[in-house]
């Protein structure tokens, strides 16, 4: 379609330029690293409200 490859030898295409991942590197970019550490900084976060909100609320 509009002269392009496939989608799929596209991505071979960009994958092959891109070469192999460094040893001891995990993220590609910054961006992905900081995406990751905020998900999991949220996940830590809601549940710590929500075991303090079970240990620590007085109820009616």
């Amino acid at each position: 379609m509009f002269n392009r490859p496939p989608l799929e030898e596209r991505i071979a295409q960009r994958q092959r330029e891109r070469g192999p991942l460094e040893h001891g590197k995990h993220f590609e970019h910054a961006p992905a690293r900081m995406l990751f550490f905020f998900g999991i900084g949220v996940v830590v976060v809601t549940h710590l409200i929500a075991l303090s909100m079970y240990f620590f609320d007085k109820g009616p």
